[in-house]
């Protein structure tokens, strides 16, 4: 008996060594790095009859910005079932495989036939041509070439090379795109996809196709393929974070998205049954997006324009003349009457209440200036500006989960959605023109009751100081503290109060521009229809409505209504942590499809859409690198002064203004002058009638002008994520 068992066992031994021998001749050949082999599909059943396939799980590479990859846009379709093989034809796996994990069956693409119904020991490139069938051989023969060095005036990128053909010496050459010689079911579901990309706002000569059926070289058909290939793979990053990279519109703009991997988009291009569907899930499929989609439909079919008709331009009617615009008039400022053409007294107030919320001279008459805002500005190239939004939108998350909170900017507003419904909503105060609030997103973590602000470094260096060395009282008489940190330097702050710059409650939503959303002492600015009046954050015309409902969402069960908040106001300085933190969206919709269908316009406040459009319609070497990241250097000084809270009132009697020499100042109540500084010139605009102390000391009802502050710094543990500087 131990002689028989000690037969079994070398006989045993020298079958699993010549197994081991054979595979490891046909993995020499294969990629080197595992996390690659690993991601790199075999040959389909459709193309080849050899050897088991690879696992197509890929191992992605975290981005160095530490940013959490958000994996494949689409889940792979469960592949169709490979044949089973004949009983004649017995695997070796099936006579000498060792016991582990069981390696995955060939897949057969929908629509082909596969070549062969029974596996076939593994094989190595070099004899690709004798498992594929007599047409294929030499194209995978021609694509092996081409992978010494030939794919350069094919494909971009040497991580683009080197992961290709890591995908093709994955499947021993073997097309994807062909059988048998001629373009598969797969090739032509693809290439009509790519036909049709105009309708998500892409160019379809962006992503060209070859014409398989123009040749029967192996080395055209070879080409052929490799093209198709790129463009599927270049179709998939653009629709995925954007045919523009965001970098490249301003550098006030910030998302994480990434693009897929392109063996991961091969992978699930082998793996589906529907191409079409696969590839139209690069997509986004929010709501805003799909609605702009079908809007942009709608115009190119030329339907029907869904807004309302245009006031006819006509001589202003003295209140108590009759014009045949009345009633069109008292149905857009939703003005009650008796269904007659007299201009009265009270349409005459409802314009003038129009023009002062529109920043025009308000007269109550019916001016040309009047008609052009009761109409909206519509881009004269509507579908422009849509195609503009759709682009923004591929650079956000594709999916923005079930509770988020939701700012356009150029609207002026803040949602609260939460199950795919709207919760809530406020008007808010922007950035102004200088000083853009950034387009990003972000997630709130936490909400501060009565919140101290400290003034940035750079504020207090180069204007708060010289201040106080001119007058040592200004600063105790504006209501701030002024005290030294550890290392000696000048810290100045305002403490929590009815009067705080920051109102009683602030948002916290860490991020690099150190913007956040807060409550303001000065509400007349929500009257406004136009409030782009900020250095960056954003203003809350209800704060503690808003505190109520997001507290609602994370802490259903800890009773924070209104009224409890109301209360904190008398208590010290709190932080209300978030067990589950809220993304925040801020976006730049200029145009978008209201609640009730409309598609509507908002003004480019920002210059966003000229920028984008300016790139999206760019030459073709514009074009070539659009989608290419570029780096912007960190104005810190620029960051801290976005973060500045904003309250004019604040400073009561100051007054300012120019002197005859064009040098901007403040004055006091004693009539004392102070010269702006080189830095607060630096950050004026054109409507700011002076520089930065100017700005601060007497600004104006009509435009009201900001006033540098600074959120607190957290002396907590739970506080130090938080990115704002002292």
């Amino acid at each position: 008996m131990p002689g028989v068992r000690l037969d079994r066992f070398l006989a045993s031994t020298a079958v699993v060594l010549f197994l081991s021998t054979a595979a490891g001749g046909a993995l020499a050949e294969q990629p080197t790095d595992p996390s690659v082999r690993a991601s790199l599909p075999l040959a389909d059943a459709a193309n080849a009859t050899a050897g088991p396939a690879q696992s197509s799980d890929a191992t992605e590479t975290p981005e160095t910005t530490g940013a959490t990859s958000t994996g494949s846009p689409t889940e792979p379709a469960t592949p169709a079932a490979a044949v089973p093989p004949e009983p004649e034809a017995p695997t070796p796996a099936a006579s000498a495989t060792p016991a582990g994990p069981t390696a995955p069956t060939a897949k057969t693409a929908e629509h082909e036939t596969p070549s062969s119904t029974a596996a076939a020991p593994a094989t190595t490139p070099e004899t690709a041509a004798s498992t594929l069938s007599a047409a294929d051989a030499p194209i995978a023969e021609q694509l092996q070439q081409l992978a010494s060095g030939k794919y350069d005036r094919l494909i971009g990128g040497k991580t683009e090379r080197i992961t290709i053909d890591a995908f093709y010496s994955g499947r021993n050459y073997a097309p994807l795109w062909l059988t048998d010689g001629h373009a598969n079911a797969r090739a032509k579901a693809a290439i009509d996809y790519l036909g049709h990309v105009g309708a998500d706002g892409l160019d379809p000569a962006d992503y060209p196709v070859p014409n398989f059926a123009g040749s029967s070289d192996p080395a055209a058909l070879a080409d052929a393929e490799l093209r198709l290939t790129m463009s599927i793979i270049t179709y998939a990053h653009h629709a995925s974070v954007g045919r523009v990279h965001w970098s490249r519109v301003s550098a006030d703009i910030s998302y994480n998205e990434k693009a897929p991997e392109a063996p991961d988009v091969l992978a699930a291009m082998v793996e589906t049954k529907d191409v079409g569907a696969a590839l139209a899930a690069y997509e986004p499929h929010t709501p805003g997006y799909l609605a702009l989609k079908a809007k942009l439909a709608d115009i190119r079919a030329g339907k029907g324009d869904d807004s309302a008709p245009p006031i006819p331009n006509g001589p202003a009617p003295k209140v108590g003349a009759q014009d045949d615009r009345v009633p069109q008039l008292r149905e857009r400022l939703g003005v009650a009457g008796d269904g007659g053409d007299t201009y009265d007294k009270a349409l005459a107030d409802a314009v003038k209440k129009f023009q002062e919320n529109h920043d025009l001279k308000a007269t109550g008459l019916l001016t040309p200036a009047t008609i052009e805002a009761l109409n909206g500005r519509r881009p004269d190239r509507a579908t422009d500006v849509i195609i503009a939004n759709m682009e923004r939108w591929r650079w956000m998350p594709h999916d923005l989960g079930d509770t988020y909170v939701i700012v356009n900017l150029p609207d002026y507003t803040l949602r609260v959605m939460h199950d795919g419904k709207q919760v809530w909503m406020t008007r808010i105060v922007v950035g102004k023109p200088t000083m853009p609030t950034p387009i990003m997103n972000a997630e709130m973590k936490y909400i501060t009751i009565n919140p101290t602000w400290n003034v940035p470094p750079s504020i207090v260096n180069h204007e708060y100081l010289p201040a106080l060395a001119q007058d040592p009282t200004v600063l105790q008489r504006m209501g701030l503290v002024v005290s030294h940190n550890p290392d000696g330097s000048v810290h100045i702050s305002q403490p929590p109060g009815d009067k705080n710059a920051l109102g009683r409650v602030r948002f916290n939503f860490p991020n690099k521009f150190l913007v956040y959303q807060h409550d303001t002492p000065d509400k007349y600015m929500f009257a406004y229809d136009k409030r782009a009046f900020s250095h960056g954050c954003m203003r809350v015309q209800d704060p503690v409505k808003y505190a109520e409902v997001l507290l609602s969402l994370v802490r259903p069960g800890d009773g924070y209504t209104e009224d409890r908040i109301h209360r904190m106001f008398a208590g010290p300085e709190t932080d209300i942590q978030f067990p589950t933190f809220i993304p925040v969206n801020l976006t730049y919709q200029t145009a978008f499809v209201d609640d009730a269908g409309k598609l509507e316009f908002r003004e480019d406040i920002y210059g966003r859409d000229r920028a984008l459009l300016a790139l999206l319609n760019g030459n073709a070497e514009e074009r070539r690198v659009a989608d290419v990241a570029v780096d912007h250097k960190v104005d810190i000084a620029h960051r801290q002064v976005l973060a500045v809270p904003d309250q004019p009132s604040l400073w009561g009697g100051w007054g300012g203004g120019a002197d005859n020499n064009g040098r901007n100042y403040y004055a006091s109540q004693n009539g004392n002058r102070y010269g702006s500084s080189q830095y607060g010139n630096r950050y004026a605009s054109q409507n700011d009638g002076g520089g930065f102390f100017a700005r601060l000391f007497g600004g104006g009802l009509n435009q009201p002008q900001p006033v540098p502050h600074k959120p607190v710094q957290h002396r907590r543990e739970s506080r130090a994520q938080d990115t704002v500087q002292r």
